[in-house]
């Protein structure tokens, strides 16, 4: 049976009052992490909308002979949608539920419950005299409320929108401080639970990303030739958590709620977050707030430097960042993998019309207010992710591409390699100290036999591992870290005196200096040869010649091979001590390189990693175990044509990405349309949600129901076309996941049950 990991990075935009719906998607996140967990475990089929993935797990095994386990492993949110991340997150590593965010949305999602005591209307006389205006406004001619609201419930709309134009004026009308209270409500309530089995595999790296806007700033050093000293003010404030599996929490209460209040901080409708409103919340509900000092240098640095903490007032981080995708790109690098993995971005657009309405033809002229107000908000907090996208694709191109020359290569490398090692007889016979004999044999030949290429090769080999220490140690460093260009500008400096800063040797090949550094700190070459290996084991390639079991025999013996050296590369690896001899990288380099010598220890691994190859393929039959043996010891040719074509992106485990987007227009098993056709909150320019509890929950049930399926659809598509799951069984599957949700939600009783059987009809006309 096919072992396989599907890998979700889950981008959650900002959207106003449809972060509702967001939430609704986010809980079948969840609850497909929980099937997933029961599958592996061979537990049986769970109740709700998780039997209904555990059926479709069982089918991706039936029809496609692939044992297949799906972990949401990295999470990005801005707005509201990095509330939703953070929760999720925190659910994801208890295993403990998403009700209280439920609540918390439903219930507390109100424009009557978020304003500030101090600024709501005392009375129904208060502000009299605005009592005219407020009416003409609410009830003129092609108004808002009617132009946007649906006919039911403007009047609910107008009376809460009426007692917010009555509430306060030149000041946010919610309240800062109750809204934090809100968040910490939700946590502690999902903290008081009893946890559940953990979703994340032990030690498997959870990252949640989410943005603020600096509304001060900072300021920023420019790279520029002159003038020396430049800067800029930067405003981008990421906050990022990162847990493993098996830890207890994802974070620090404070630091939960400091990250969720500071992220979906609205402005004009909150106040600004500044840290002395977490610090009063602490003492007010009496809990502590272990190593705050610790988490603000590690956020704000520069303000921490500059002393003005106090100061600090963080918004929205839509409003920079209104699609964090970068973010979750980011923390791609370094993700351990013991099996093939399937590495998707899954992106939540509650209305993606909304995004391009701008964008449509149109024959009037823009006005002074429009052009003011679309060139300071809604253009910069509506930027297309389009240049994202395109660097993901131009990814996937170029991996593809160098799968292309690694093919043309091959006949002539297996040539050379066969040549090399004499037809040695032993070729079919592999054992650990033959594999190291002859992989060191076919390293230094292709070496020499690269001429004045190998130069450039080394180069960029070098300045490739150099680069991955800096990260590594910079990763060990928790408090302000040095920049990542003085770590390695420190390094090179001592590397070059230590007779690195010429790699070649005079007849050709590599130094010896130059053999000792790659064989002790070159993890990314041994990575890269393995996963070419286990890519020829493909259905296209070798594998397709192999019996399935015999096939995953050797995919097996691969990535356990694989994990020897990914977790080498994890800062966590080295120690608790090991950040000692990072923090003083700069001024004693060769201390910290020769840790880290130490703790990866690569001359005891290699031996481990040709024992379980030679192991792996011994069992193979002999043709197709030559041609993997030739692909191994070959890999040192096809390195040296390729590594110059990688680019920062590297051969890793999102090799190729995919991105599949979860909106309204894509899920149309239900009801077909846009989110005109589901959504409530669209209305009133995606601020609807707020002023209506029944907007919120039929967003909600919706979000839920598109999320399911959704993700049926990008679950059931990494079979790819050979061996998919047919179409009347994901129907069926389908149909199972939509009844369950509403009969989850019917027990639950927070949502209208006229609204529930409503839909149910509505499932029972178009799937039966």
């Amino acid at each position: 049976m096919r072992e396989k990991e599907l890998r979700i990075a889950l981008v959650c935009y900002g959207g106003v009052s449809l972060a509702v719906y967001m939430h609704g998607v986010t809980k079948e996140v969840l609850k497909l992490a929980e099937a997933s967990r029961a599958f592996r475990d061979g537990l049986p089929q769970p109740a709700g909308s998780p039997g209904a993935y555990h059926a479709l797990l069982q089918a991706i095994s039936d029809h496609g002979a692939t044992r297949l386990r799906v972990i949401p492993d990295i999470l990005s949110g801005t707005s509201a949608g990095g509330m939703n991340a953070i929760f999720l997150a925190q659910a994801l590593l208890t295993g403990r539920s998403l009700d209280p965010l439920t609540r918390l949305w439903l219930e507390c999602a109100d424009s009557d419950v978020l304003i500030a005591p101090e600024a709501r209307p005392g009375h129904r006389f208060s502000k009299i005299w605005a009592q005219p205006l407020v009416e003409w406004t609410l009830r003129r001619p092609g108004n808002a409320v009617s132009r946007t609201v649906a006919p039911e419930t403007r009047e609910e709309v107008r009376g809460k929108l009426s007692r917010l134009m009555r509430s306060r004026w030149f000041a946010p009308p919610f309240s800062g401080s109750g809204f934090s209270r809100l968040i910490d409500d939700a946590l502690l309530a999902m903290r008081e639970q009893p946890p559940g089995p953990p979703l994340m595999p032990n030690r498997h790296p959870l990252d949640l990303l989410v943005t603020t806007t600096d509304f001060r700033g900072y300021r920023a050093p420019l790279h520029v030739n002159s003038p020396v000293g430049a800067v800029e003010a930067e405003h981008r404030l990421p906050i990022s958590f990162r847990a493993y599996g098996g830890d207890a929490e994802l974070a620090a209460r404070a630091e939960l709620v400091f990250a969720a209040r500071a992220t979906a901080s609205f402005p004009g409708a909150f106040p600004p977050l500044q840290i002395a409103e977490i610090d009063a919340l602490v003492e007010e509900r009496w809990f502590e707030w272990p190593n705050r000092d610790h988490f603000l240098r590690r956020i704000m640095p520069h303000h921490v430097h500059a002393e003005d903490l106090d100061s600090v007032a963080l918004i929205d981080g839509a409003v920079l960042v209104g699609a964090p995708f970068a973010e979750a790109i980011q923390a791609l690098q370094n993700r351990p993998s013991t099996r093939e993995v399937d590495r998707r971005f899954v992106y939540i657009d509650p209305n993606p019309e909304f995004r391009i309405g701008n964008a449509r033809a149109d024959s009037r002229p823009i006005g002074f207010f429009t052009a003011i107000f679309g060139a300071m908000s809604a253009i910069p907090r509506e930027q297309p992710i389009r240049d994202d996208l395109e660097r993901i694709a131009h990814h996937s191109a170029d991996a593809m591409r160098i799968r292309g020359i690694v093919d043309a290569l091959r006949p002539e490398v297996e040539t050379t390699v066969d040549k090399l090692l004499g037809h040695t007889l032993f070729l079919d016979r592999p054992n650990a100290e033959r594999l190291t004999k002859w992989r060191r044999r076919a390293q230094q030949a292709a070496a020499e036999r690269a001429g004045f290429a190998f130069h450039s090769y080394a180069q960029a080999k070098f300045a490739g591992i150099v680069d991955g220490l800096a990260n590594l140690i910079r990763r060990a460093i928790d408090v302000d870290p040095p920049a990542h260009d003085e770590i390695v500008a420190a390094l090179s400096r001592f590397l070059d005196a230590q007779g690195l800063a010429t790699l070649a040797a005079p007849g050709g090949g590599a130094s010896d200096a130059a053999i000792t550094f790659f064989r002790t700190h070159d993890i990314g070459f041994r990575t890269r040869r393995l996963r070419l290996l286990a890519r020829r084991l493909a259905p296209g390639d070798v594998g397709g010649e192999l019996d399935a079991d015999l096939r995953e025999t050797a995919r097996d013996a691969i990535y356990r091979a694989l994990a020897l050296y990914t977790k080498l590369d994890l800062a966590e690896t080295m120690g608790p001590e090991f950040g000692e001899a990072a923090n003083r990288v700069l001024e004693d380099p060769e201390a910290v390189l020769v840790a880290i010598a130490e703790r990866r220890d690569l001359k005891s691994t290699d031996p481990q990693v040709d024992a379980l190859l030679a192991e792996g393929l011994g069992s193979l039959p002999r043709e197709q175990r030559r041609k993997l043996l030739l692909t191994y010891l070959g890999y040192p040719f096809y390195d040296i044509a390729t590594l110059t074509l990688l680019g920062a992106w590297g051969l890793d485990e999102f090799d190729p990405v995919k991105v599949d987007r979860i909106s309204p227009e894509d899920a149309g098993s239900i009801r077909g349309g846009s989110a005109a056709s589901t959504l409530r909150g669209i209305e009133f320019y995606n601020f609807g949600a707020f002023f209506s509890r029944a907007y919120r929950e039929n967003d909600y049930l919706w979000g839920r129901l598109h999320g399911a399926e959704r993700l049926i659809d990008i679950t059931a598509s990494t079979l790819g076309t050979e061996a998919a799951v047919p179409p009347d069984v994901l129907a069926a599957i389908k149909r199972d996941a939509f009844l369950a949700v509403l009969n989850e939600e019917r027990e639950a009783g927070l949502c209208s049950r006229t609204v529930i059987e409503r839909l149910e009809r509505e499932v029972a006309d178009k799937l039966g």
